[in-house]
């Protein structure tokens, strides 16, 4: 958020032109471009502190939704950064996958612990579990 420069050298390939002759065009740009970060940074980062609340709060108690609005999230979120990325030809586009196989694998294990739950609510009781 703070730490990004305005333009990478991938930018300058991929505009065709180098970062001084851009700053003689639009001379504004670089510091229009920090706070164009810095607004993204702080949705990110908003957005992070929802998941970590739907996961701590809503996932234990399998709240109806909260599936399908964590697919919705990832997909509007990491999917789309690492598929701009993969489509720029990025030079962090490997490294910008790995947010969404996490996201992948948080999906399934969400998946994978609800039906395990269900299974285990829909078993009958026996005998042997009947109180003495």
């Amino acid at each position: 958020m703070f730490a990004r420069p305005p333009l990478l050298p991938e930018d300058e390939r991929y505009m065709g032109s180098s970062v001084i002759q851009v700053e003689m065009l639009l001379p504004h740009l670089a510091s229009w471009l920090r706070s164009v970060f810095t607004v993204m940074g702080g949705f990110i980062a908003g957005c992070g502190v929802l998941i970590i609340l739907v996961s701590v709060r809503a996932v234990p108690q399998n709240l109806k939704g909260t599936g399908a609005a964590l697919a919705c999230v990832g997909l509007l979120t990491v999917v789309t950064m690492s598929w701009t990325n993969f489509v720029l030809d990025s030079d962090f586009k490997w490294l910008l996958l790995a947010p969404v196989v996490g996201w992948v694998l948080g999906l399934v294990s969400y998946e994978a612990g609800r039906r395990a739950e269900h299974a285990i609510v829909a078993i009958p009781p026996t005998n042997a579990d009947a109180p003495k």
